[in-house]
């Protein structure tokens, strides 16, 4: 073999290890940006609802169903500053009542009052009903 064939050799070998440390260096790009799309996405409706207290849930899905458009632009600031550490706490279906109250949006929520009569809740309406038939006798 000759100089140059040696020369040529040896450039065809350097050649091909740098093609081959590139390719190494995009499949870990690639797993990388693999990894990080197989994390799971919180939207911010789940920063939301994992943040919930009691009757949160019922308040939201209260807020969604009579005011939808106005409650996705709340639920979506929300998620941001539940999901950068400003809102840290719990929210429950009272402070979350609030909130949309103070943005003027006056969610109906269904009331419910129970009375206790021998060991057992009934409800108010009920117990009207019972004093009413009582009385017509």
């Amino acid at each position: 073999m000759s100089n140059e064939d040696k020369e040529l050799e040896l450039l065809k070998a350097k050649r091909l290890a740098e093609m081959q440390k590139n390719l190494s260096m995009q499949d870990k790009s690639l797993e990388d940006t693999t990894k990080e799309s197989k994390k799971p996405k919180f939207s911010s409706r789940d920063y939301v609802v994992n943040s919930l207290g009691h009757r949160g849930m019922e308040v939201l899905q209260n807020a969604e169903y009579q005011f939808p458009n106005e409650s996705k632009i709340i639920i979506e600031k929300l998620g941001e500053l539940i999901s950068s550490g400003d809102i840290n706490e719990i929210l429950d279906g009272g402070k979350l009542l609030v909130l949309f109250r103070s943005v003027g949006l006056s969610i109906r929520m269904e009331n419910k009052i129970n009375v206790e009569k021998d060991g057992e809740f009934i409800s108010i309406a009920d117990k009207f009903k019972k004093t009413a038939n009582d009385d017509e006798l």
